[in-house]
């Protein structure tokens, strides 16, 4: 490679300038402490580990971005994290003594092997929050208020959420006795909206009518609150675990709205995010403006059974790169620290009065003996002169 070639980075990888770090830091510090104050407790999951435990239970789609070497001790296959919530699942799993519920949050790099068509990053800085050990409704409300108000703090305006459940079309599925392949090829035509694919499908595999007629309904039914109504009507002869799935849709977009009653809420059944691993009530965040989701999440009980002790879980990823860059100018605007230029030297008040400064909140940049540039080079508008016995803060003089 040529020399002139070595800066250059792998596709998709990205590095952080000094202006986007510090609008990163600013809104990390907010989220986090804002995960604090309703009682999520921060966990750091390894960056790379054995492939086993990191895809246990996450389907075939992270399996395919998940990078993968061999341990050169142990001989066996490790991969790079892609998503950490199998990661966090396992902490749950592995060290939660008792039934009460516990709340872990988490923020780190990620890395893919491919991008998406909208990101084209393959290292998101994934920020997350899990609550485990409940299964109602309260939990599932819980993460979602949580996502709405993270999205508050970073000043995003006019966000609307999707609601989904994947039960229904479990339940659905089921009923209709497609086997695994047959669930699996039907999962892919919804997600696709491909409704020609869907009525063949429905055709070639011969599900009795009034089951077919059923799956059929969930490509339609979408829309604003009425889609619950009318999905009781179109999946009256579903079995109880789909009504029940309804009525917790319901239940849950009603208790958002008496919360958010601004907050537009959207209906998909056909929506499965995560549907390989996910069990219960699936969501999704969107902005105007921004051709995907902001923040998703959901429902995705006994995913930690693999590892020793199954739990009922929920919660929500987002990429804090993304949400910086939408977020609003007021983490620009928030005021900088007073930067000081200090003279080169070892005097022990000069380095006092440089340490007492620092820990006063301000920011001092010590002058090197021989460097090129002076206090107004370096952004300096203040300096610290020697007057009398004592060094004090004068302005910088053009």
């Amino acid at each position: 490679m040529l020399s002139e070639d070595r800066w250059l980075l792998p596709e998709g990888i990205d590095e952080v300038l000094p202006a986007e770090a510090r609008r990163l830091e600013r809104l990390r510090r907010k989220v986090m402490d804002l995960f604090a104050s309703w009682g999520y407790q921060q966990v750091i999951p390894p960056f790379i580990e054995y492939i086993e435990s990191l895809l246990t239970g996450a389907g075939h789609d992270l399996d395919l971005q998940t990078f993968k070497l061999i341990d050169q001790i142990s001989g066996r296959l490790m991969g790079v994290r892609a998503d950490m919530t199998p990661q966090v699942a396992r902490i749950d799993a592995r060290n939660s003594s008792d039934d009460l519920p516990a709340r872990l949050c988490y923020l780190g790099t990620v890395l893919h092997t491919q991008s998406d068509h909208l990101e084209k990053s393959r290292s998101p800085l994934q920020i997350g929050a899990e609550l485990y050990g409940h299964a109602g409704n309260a939990s599932d409300l819980e993460v979602i208020r949580l996502v709405l108000e993270m999205l508050a703090i970073a000043g995003l305006k006019d966000v609307y959420l999707d609601l989904g459940h994947v039960g229904i079309y479990r339940g659905l599925a089921k009923q209709a006795g497609l086997d695994p392949q047959q669930e699996a090829d039907l999962f892919e035509i919804l997600q696709r909206k491909a409704r020609p694919e869907l009525l063949d499908f429905l055709k070639t595999n011969r599900a009795d009518g009034i089951s077919a007629d059923m799956l059929g309904a969930l490509i339609e039914l979408n829309g604003g609150s009425e889609v619950i109504d009318e999905a009781r009507q179109r999946l009256g002869t579903a079995d109880e675990g789909v009504k029940k799935a309804l009525f917790d849709l319901e239940k849950i977009a009603g208790k958002l709205n008496q919360s958010h009653p601004s907050l537009p809420i959207h209906f998909d059944l056909a929506e499965l995010r995560g549907y390989h691993y996910k069990t219960g009530v699936v969501f999704a965040a969107y902005v105007p403006g921004y051709g995907r989701e902001i923040a998703r999440g959901g429902r995705y009980d006994d995913i930690g059974k693999v590892f020793g002790r199954a739990r009922p879980a929920t919660g929500f990823s987002a990429d804090l790169k993304v949400l910086a860059r939408l977020a609003d100018a007021t983490l620009d605007n928030a005021p900088e620290p007073q930067t000081i230029f200090a003279p080169a030297g070892d005097e022990a008040d000069l380095h006092e009065a440089i340490r007492s400064l620092r820990t006063s909140g301000r920011i001092v940049i010590q002058e090197l003996v021989d460097q090129q540039g002076g206090a107004a080079a370096m952004g300096c508008r203040h300096q610290l002169c020697k007057q009398g016995q004592s060094w004090e803060v004068v302005p910088v003089t053009e």
